[in-house]
């Protein structure tokens, strides 16, 4: 069964939105789905049809229509929100490609070590081991499923200038911590090339080639904005929330090497200084 080149966003969020201007000029047709219905407008200043909070018939009928789909929607504690309101019925004969949204958290801690697509997963958080679920339950649903597990997101309006700007940055320092990121550009770029290849089968890890302490970055960022670094804070003893905390608990270095071989795919943005150079660039 042949489908007119339409592609099914769902979840119209951060790396969504940044996507749908490169499907468009593909000659995409394109449906978001968003719980809120503030973001009507702007998915369709983007040539975006929007479906908020859609029923279950009308969602498997918009993915039983789609030659392509991007699921960025996050499992939830009982699981994967989307598979959950369709209970495994819905017809994916006609689709050519499905791309999900992971993150490199599904390698758990490799202290500080490096991890590659071959990496065996092993979670430790209990956010992660549901997105290693989320991701098999995909994979179950279709062969044309892709994995992509994006190590920490930025770009502009959501990066270290930002929170700088904003005086809530800070430096937390924890020995021998490292971190991989992600411009949201060339996780778009990356899902394209994807598309154009969709023999490749992956899963594919989307991290820049230079890892590194948050401290750093924060201090780079406050360095191009001309500002004083904020304090450097002991992680033993900085006071933080649960959730901040826990983002220590695993310490690795995320190797994309293998995606860029076999997507074509070549970093814009390959260490943060560059994406943060290029936002800050922008900006003024």
């Amino acid at each position: 069964m042949t489908h007119t080149r339409s592609a099914l966003l769902l979840g119209f969020g951060y790396v969504a939105k940044a996507t749908a201007p490169h499907l468009r000029a593909a000659g995409f047709q394109l449906t978001g789905t968003s719980r809120s219905i503030e973001k009507s407008r702007e998915m369709r200043a983007l040539g975006v049809a929007p479906l908020i909070d859609p029923a279950t018939g009308d969602l498997r009928e918009a993915m039983a229509g789609a030659s392509h789909i991007l699921v960025s929607v996050p499992p939830g504690e009982t699981g994967d929100p989307v598979l959950e309101a369709l209970g495994g019925d819905v017809d994916l004969s006609g689709l050519d490609w499905l791309g999900y949204l992971s993150t490199t958290g599904i390698y758990g801690d490799a202290d500080g070590g490096w991890v590659s697509e071959a990496t065996p997963p092993a979670p430790v958080e209990a956010r992660s081991v549901r997105r290693l679920e989320a991701e098999r339950a995909w994979q179950a649903l279709s062969d044309k499923t892709r994995i992509f597990r994006l190590a920490g997101i930025y770009g502009p309006g959501r990066s270290a200038l930002e929170k700088v700007q904003a005086g809530t940055a800070r430096r937390i320092v924890k020995p021998g911590q490292v971190f991989s990121r992600i411009h949201v550009d060339d996780i778009a770029a990356a899902l394209m090339a994807s598309i154009a290849r969709p023999e490749a089968a992956g899963p594919f890890n989307l991290a820049d080639e230079m890892p590194a302490p948050q401290a750093d970055v924060t201090a780079f960022a406050a360095e191009l904005l001309g500002v004083d670094p904020p304090p450097v804070e002991d992680f033993d003893t900085a006071e933080m929330s649960a959730m901040m905390r826990s983002f220590f608990s695993s310490s690795r270095r995320v190797s994309s090497e293998a995606t860029r071989a076999a997507l074509g795919w070549t970093l814009q943005y390959p260490t943060y200084r560059d994406g943060l150079q290029a936002i800050y660039a922008a900006s003024i």
